[in-house]
């Protein structure tokens, strides 16, 4: 896959470019389709399949408070390159861009520099200068600038028809905790990618459990509470119990992610991690005392071995 971060970065357009446009956030099923479908009209056209996306989120830029995000940037290109497209443009979303008229990002953008010959997108897909540029406007243009406009239908929840799968309503499931729920939508589990960071030294000295501490940056958080996880490291994949909240029993209310990697003992201070969200296993609880903290981390690490073996995980 070639990655352009820049519209400027492009000499050519792409020979008979067929390309989708969005924020993609998530890259979940329906976003996935929607690529297949790209990729399956540039096959039948001999071309080029092409995905354009932004960063920052629009908003963001906008100065208006954006989305937490289900993916960061690099997990985003990372999903949309195994989908496997073509071409992926990673545009940075400014004041500048966001000036461009709709009539000039048709022409100028997506026809003559780009080389569109087809786009596919949602039904209620909006762009240029105020929002202004729609499906009509898209079809009005076709004729004279050689392309064609393709709607594609919405990928609903197989169990509702009259719920859509949507960037939204992931955000919303992961924050109630529900992750084994997102994984239906994502087509995979959710993901939080961090730096392991110094920690508070207690999770090995006063639990017997030690810990790696991560913190998280743009990206959505789940629910508070203690949740069965699978973690890549540099050292290799393994299972474990991630907390996310303020550990009560200790009464200091700072905010942390832990993940106790089971079977492990390696120094990955400073390294990144990858954690798996597959399930949640209950709230986070005051304890009278450590040992009775202790006690019950036994108990989730047992139940998390449960989850994870049944879930199939390697």
């Amino acid at each position: 896959m070639e990655l352009f971060k820049d519209i400027d970065q492009i000499d050519t357009p792409f020979k008979n470019a067929v390309i989708t446009i969005g924020n993609f956030d998530g890259v979940h099923k329906g976003h996935q389709s929607l690529f297949r479908q790209v990729i399956k009209k540039a096959k039948q056209i001999n071309g080029t399949s092409v995905v354009m996306t932004f960063a920052p989120h629009p908003l963001k830029a906008l100065g208006i408070s954006g989305p937490a995000l289900i993916t960061r940037r690099d997990q985003k290109l990372e999903l949309i390159e195994s989908c496997g497209i073509d071409v992926l443009l990673c545009i940075r979303f400014d004041m500048a861009f966001a000036s461009i008229t709709a009539h000039d990002f048709i022409e100028k953008i997506l026809v003559n520099k780009i080389g569109m010959k087809a786009i596919i997108i949602g039904a209620d897909y909006s762009f240029g200068k105020d929002r202004r540029g729609n499906i009509d406007l898209l079809k009005t243009q076709e004729d004279r600038l050689g392309f064609k406009t393709i709607v594609s239908d919405w990928i609903n929840d197989t169990d509702s028809d009259l719920k859509r799968i949507s960037s939204t309503r992931i955000r919303k499931i992961i924050t109630n905790g529900k992750v084994d729920q997102a994984m239906k939508f994502l087509g995979r589990h959710y993901q939080i990618r961090g730096k392991v960071i110094q920690g508070r030294e207690r999770g090995g000295s006063q639990l017997g459990f030690p810990t790696a501490n991560i913190k998280l940056h743009d990206e959505l958080c789940p629910k508070l509470g203690v949740y069965a996880v699978t973690v890549e490291t540099t050292k290799g994949d393994f299972w474990g119990v991630a907390n996310i909240g303020f550990s009560p029993t200790f009464g200091d209310q700072m905010f942390t992610i832990e993940v106790h990697i089971l079977d492990f003992n390696h120094d990955i201070y400073n390294t990144r991690l990858r954690v798996n969200m597959v399930e949640r296993l209950r709230d986070e609880k005051k304890f009278a005392n450590i040992q009775e903290l202790s006690e019950q981390i036994k108990k989730d690490i047992e139940t998390a071995k449960d989850i994870l073996e049944k879930n199939g995980c390697s």
